[in-house]
C-alpha cells in the first residue's frame, strides 16, 4: 500500500510539474504574441553595388535570390527593398537608362539569357507575401568603381549636367532638368512595374571629402533663387526635387509608397538647438538634405534613418538617435535601419555576455513612433551573422506582420470576404470564400479612382471553439494569402475551430471579418 501510495504522489508530482510547465510555455508563448505588434514594416536591403550579382549570369543570381527570399520569409521579413539603380543605370528594361554593370559587368549589355530583375523581383516577393519597394539612387551618375559609361548614359548624353567629385559623376542637383529626369525615371518604375514602394537612400549632395569642393559656386550665382547662401540654396534644391518627386510617384499611382533612407544624424546639438547630442555627419549641414521639412511637409511616405552605430558610440550612440528621431519624426511611418554586423560584433554595455540585438530590440519597444525596421544587409540575416536572423525567426519576428497603416494616403477598408465555407477537394479539407463585391481588379493597372476598393490579400485567422476572437492577436494568423482559399490541416474531424477570413487592399487597410466553424 505504501509502494502505491508513492507511486501515486509520484506520478501526481509529474503530472503537476508538467501542466506548470505546460503553463509557462502557454504564458511565454503569449507574451511573445503580445510584445510583437500586428502592424510592422519588417524589411531588407538588397543592393547590387557590393558586385554580388556582377557578372554571375541569370541562372545563378536567381538561385541566389531565391535562397535570400526564401530565407529572409522564413524569418519573417515583409518588404524587399532591392536596389535597381545604382548610377543613373537599370536592373530593369529601361529605354530611358542603360542595363547595370552591377548585373552584366558592362554598362549598356543586356542579361544573357535575357531576364528582367526587377520584374522577377516583384513577382518573387509577392507570391511569398512580401512588399517590392524599388531603390534607387537619385543623383549619383558614376561610382568609382566605373571605368566606362554607356553612350545612352545621361551624363555622356549631357555632360554638361553633371560634376565630378572624388572620383565619382554626380547630377547637378541645382538643375531643374535633372529633377524632371529622375523623376521620368521614378514614372517609368511605378508605371510600368506592380512595386508598392520606390525608395532613395541617403546620396543626395554628395558626402564631403577631404580637399574636394563641390563646382556649383557659378551655377549658384546665376541663379539663386533669392538665396544668399550656398548652402540654404543646396538645400532649397534638394527640396524642390524631395516634393516634385513624391507627388509624380503618387501621381502616377497613389498606393505606391514613397520611402527615404536618410544618414542617422540630422543635426547635432552644437550646430542646432534641436539637433542630437552627437558629433558626425549632419545631414542637413554636410549632405544639403532637411529631412524634418521632408517628414513634416508630407513629402514621403516613411522614413529609414540609417542608425548602423552602436549603443555606447562614443559620437555617435544607437540609444541616444533612436530616442531623438522617435521624439522628432513621428508625423510620418519611422523604421530604424539596423546594421546586422556592427549590432552582432559590439557587447551590449549593461551584459557584456551578449551582443546589442536584444538591446536594440528593447528600445525599438519602448519607441512608440518606430514602427519598424529595416536590416542593412539582407545578406548578413541570410547568413545568420551572429544568430541575428535565428533570433528573428523564432523570437522577435515569430509571427507575422501586416504592414503599418498609411491613413494619410488612404484609410477606406475594403469589404468583407463573402461565402465563407470548408469544401472537400482533391486534395484535401479546403477552406473556401469569394472576394467581396465592389472589388474592381482592372483599375489597378490604370490608376483609376476606385483603387482602394481593390482587395490585395486577405488574413487568416484561426481560434479554438471557445476562445475569445482577438484579431489583435497576430499568433492567431495562420496565412496572409493573395488566394480565395486555404488547405485546412483535418485530422479525424473530432475537433472544432472558428477560422476567421478578413481582406486587405494594397495599403494593407483590414476588412471586417467573416467567420466560419470548421471541425477539424
Amino acid at each position: 500500500m505504501k509502494k502505491t501510495n508513492r507511486k501515486q504522489r509520484a506520478n501526481l508530482t509529474q503530472w503537476v510539474m508538467t501542466m506548470a510547465l505546460a503553463l509557462v510555455m502557454f504564458h511565454l508563448s503569449l507574451s511573445v504574441a503580445q510584445a510583437q505588434a500586428k502592424r510592422e514594416f519588417r524589411g531588407a536591403w538588397i543592393q547590387c553595388v557590393n558586385g554580388q550579382f556582377q557578372g554571375i549570369g541569370t541562372e545563378r543570381m536567381q538561385q541566389t535570390l531565391t535562397t535570400q527570399l526564401n530565407e529572409l520569409q522564413r524569418m519573417g521579413v515583409n518588404a524587399i527593398i532591392f536596389q535597381v539603380r545604382p548610377e543613373c543605370d537599370a536592373l530593369y528594361q529601361s529605354s530611358l537608362e542603360p542595363w547595370s554593370r552591377f548585373l552584366t559587368g558592362r554598362q549598356g549589355q543586356a542579361p544573357t539569357p535575357y531576364w528582367d530583375p526587377l520584374a522577377w523581383m516583384v513577382e518573387q516577393c509577392h507570391l511569398r507575401g512580401m512588399e517590392l519597394h524599388a531603390w534607387i539612387n537619385p543623383y549619383r551618375a558614376k561610382t568609382k568603381g566605373t571605368a566606362e559609361l554607356a553612350q545612352s548614359h545621361v551624363a555622356i548624353q549631357h555632360p554638361d549636367r553633371a560634376f565630378y567629385y572624388d572620383d565619382m559623376l554626380i547630377l547637378n542637383p541645382g538643375l531643374a532638368e535633372n529633377r524632371d529626369y529622375i523623376c521620368n525615371v521614378a514614372r517609368d518604375i511605378v508605371t510600368r512595374y506592380d512595386v508598392d514602394g520606390i525608395h532613395m537612400d541617403d546620396y543626395f549632395y554628395p558626402y564631403p571629402a577631404a580637399g574636394q569642393v563641390i563646382p556649383d559656386d557659378d551655377l549658384f550665382r546665376r541663379n539663386p533663387n533669392g538665396f544668399n547662401n550656398i548652402g540654404d540654396w543646396r538645400r532649397h534644391n534638394v527640396n524642390l526635387f524631395i516634393r516634385q518627386f513624391y507627388e509624380t510617384v503618387h501621381h502616377a499611382k497613389p498606393w505606391v509608397k514613397v520611402g527615404i533612407s536618410p544618414f542617422g544624424i540630422y543635426r547635432n546639438k552644437r550646430s542646432a538647438e534641436i539637433g542630437s547630442n552627437t558629433n558626425g555627419l549632419q545631414n542637413y549641414d554636410d549632405l544639403y538634405a532637411d529631412v524634418l521639412l521632408w517628414i513634416n511637409n508630407g513629402w514621403l511616405d516613411y522614413c529609414v534613418p540609417q542608425i548602423y552605430w552602436e549603443i555606447g558610440h562614443k559620437s555617435a550612440d544607437y540609444e541616444t538617435l533612436i530616442r531623438w528621431w522617435n521624439q522628432y519624426a513621428g508625423r510620418r511611418p519611422l523604421f530604424i535601419g539596423e546594421d546586422i554586423e556592427r549590432t552582432v560584433k559590439n557587447a551590449d554595455p549593461r551584459n557584456p555576455s551578449q551582443h546589442q540585438q536584444a538591446a536594440k530590440h528593447a528600445l525599438h519597444q519602448q519607441m512608440p513612433n518606430v514602427q519598424g525596421t529595416v536590416l542593412w544587409y539582407a545578406k548578413a540575416a541570410v547568413d545568420n551573422t551572429g544568430n541575428y536572423g535565428a533570433k528573428l525567426r523564432t523570437d522577435y519576428w515569430r509571427y507575422p506582420a501586416l504592414q503599418p497603416q498609411m491613413h494619410f494616403i488612404d484609410k477606406k477598408a475594403p469589404k468583407a470576404p463573402r461565402k465563407l465555407k470548408p469544401v472537400w477537394m482533391k486534395d484535401g479539407y479546403v477552406l473556401c470564400w469569394s472576394a467581396p463585391k465592389g472589388s474592381y481588379p482592372s483599375v489597378m493597372a490604370q490608376g483609376g479612382k476606385h483603387w482602394g476598393d481593390v482587395v490585395d490579400r486577405y488574413v487568416v485567422y484561426r481560434f479554438a471553439k471557445n476562445e475569445q476572437i482577438d484579431l489583435n492577436n497576430p499568433a492567431k494568423i495562420v496565412a496572409i494569402t493573395p488566394n480565395t482559399f486555404l488547405k485546412l490541416p483535418f485530422v479525424s474531424g473530432g475537433k472544432k475551430y472558428v477560422y476567421v477570413v478578413t481582406a486587405l487592399d494594397r495599403l494593407q487597410n483590414e476588412s471586417n471579418p467573416a467567420k466560419k466553424t470548421v471541425k477539424l
